[in-house]
């Protein structure tokens, strides 16, 4: 079974991964992206991640289970 993908357009110069998080519907709160990265693995750039706080940038690639993000210019 493959990965659903979605492009994610920031007009920043960074997003976070909690902010990503809330933005693609995977979260409902910023308050759980915490909880959500301790239970859950993420894939930045190929390489785990679980900090809430990362700072992503257009290009970036975040895989986690079911999906996979890939953030564009807007």
């Amino acid at each position: 079974m493959s990965n659903q993908i979605k492009e994610i357009a920031i007009h920043t110069d960074y997003i976070t991964l909690g902010q990503l998080l809330k933005l693609a519907d995977v979260i409902f709160e910023g308050g759980e992206a915490k909880i959500y990265l301790a239970t859950t693995k993420a894939l930045v750039n190929g390489e785990e991640e679980n900090r809430r706080g990362r700072k992503l940038r257009v290009g970036d690639k975040i895989e986690i289970p079911g999906l996979t993000i890939v953030i564009v210019n807007q």
